[in-house]
């Protein structure tokens, strides 16, 4: 990875994949989930470069601190009715990340038809966050053992707009920290919204396995080719 690129021209600290294409022709963004780090999908991301050569492949680092090498979009607690987010970190987190991207988009010349935000965990919860509230922004999103915020209700894009963005959720079956009945709702709220979605479950905990990785990558290479 490159070192920490913090800059007024950017509303978030990020690193990008080294070596960087000299003229990428698409964008992909991997968000790590609450208390890690922007290192923590570098296997994937170099996946990604192999498979989809001049692809940028940019990590950004989430701005709220929690400890060292920890961080996060949003506060979260877990207690026995789930989870408990501050929305308000959340709502700032995910304006913060779709200017973001557009700042990538234009410092790079990369078009919204080519790019994808994912991310694991929490970081799934933020590309979501920006595939459905901006989805002129992004050409899919990849929500990797997260969930889809109830909150996002009065933000979501109208119909039309929502059915142009293509989502992929995968989720582990076994998954102690967000169950998979959230996997389930992704599905079902995103059936109602007209997303088209490619969605797979996995005999794993709270994580990413090889084969939830291998069927993201092969989404990506469809949704990309497309675009």
């Amino acid at each position: 990875m490159s070192t920490l690129h913090t800059s007024p021209d950017f509303a978030l600290s990020f690193r990008v994949l080294q070596p960087q294409p000299a003229r990428p022709t698409a964008l992909v963004l991997l968000l790590h989930g609450v208390g890690g780090s922007e290192s923590n999908l570098m296997d994937m991301a170099a996946a990604i470069a192999a498979q989809q050569p001049g692809t940028l492949v940019v990590l950004p680092r989430g701005p709220l601190t929690l400890g060292p090498g920890q961080f996060a979009w949003f506060r979260v607690a877990f207690g026995p009715t789930g989870p408990r987010i501050d929305a308000a970190e959340a709502d700032s987190s995910r304006l913060a990340l779709t200017r973001f991207i557009g700042q990538l988009q234009q410092a790079h010349g990369i078009a919204p038809q080519h790019t994808v935000v994912a991310g694991f965990s929490q970081g799934g919860i933020m590309s979501a966050g920006v595939g459905l509230t901006a989805p002129a922004t992004v050409a899919g999103f990849g929500i990797l053992s997260g969930r889809i915020l109830p909150e996002l209700e009065p933000h979501l894009a109208p119909p039309a707009q929502l059915a142009q963005v293509q989502a992929f959720v995968g989720h582990g079956e076994f998954d102690s920290k967000l169950p998979v009945a959230w996997a389930e709702r992704s599905d079902q709220w995103l059936g109602a919204l007209g997303v088209p979605l490619q969605s797979h479950r996995y005999p794993i905990d709270h994580g990413i396995s090889a084969a939830m990785q291998a069927d993201f990558l092969a989404w990506l290479q469809t949704v990309l080719r497309a675009g």
